[in-house]
């Protein structure tokens, strides 16, 4: 069962967080976390994958363009992506810049392509997905692992 995490990153924290994410899927026996930034995604990617959890900077507290781009040149495989499991993580410049905004626009996404969305464990902060000012510190790694050992789980509870 694969989960594709998939993020746009500038200046590399959106990266490390989604590396974390990552490595919370990989704990889950079963289950394989495919990283790819938005350059290297590809359709089979998205096809393939049992959950899709998406990553973004705030700009303009909204998601970047590059992965709206992604969502937007994919939209052929909309249709075949229902009822997968989809969930969010983002990093911002400032504790108001913006998080909860840019997690509603990659999840409005994720629900337009069909998906279940799954937010981020009580375990971390109980909310719409993951996120962090600035550089991700440990309590943020470790919320952006159980994001990705939540939707592992979710995702092969529903390939039963």
């Amino acid at each position: 069962m694969k989960v594709l995490v998939l993020y746009y990153s500038k200046g590399g924290n959106t990266r490390r967080l989604a590396e974390a994410i990552a490595a919370g899927v990989d704990e889950v026996s079963g289950a394989e976390a495919v990283l790819k930034k938005t350059d290297q995604v590809s359709k089979e990617d998205f096809l393939e994958a049992d959950a899709v959890i998406a990553g973004s900077p705030v700009y303009f507290g909204t998601m970047a363009a590059q992965l709206k781009q992604v969502f937007d040149e994919f939209v052929s495989v909309r249709k075949k992506m229902e009822n997968k499991i989809g969930a969010a993580f983002t990093t911002a410049g400032d504790v108001t810049g913006g998080k909860e905004t840019t997690l509603f626009s990659i999840l409005q996404a994720l629900m337009i392509y069909g998906m279940a969305i799954v937010g981020d464990p009580m375990a971390a902060t109980g909310h719409y997905g993951v996120s962090c000012v600035g550089k991700p510190e440990e309590k943020n790694l470790v919320h952006g692992r159980l994001l990705g050992n939540r939707v592992a789980k979710f995702s092969l509870k529903l390939s039963e």
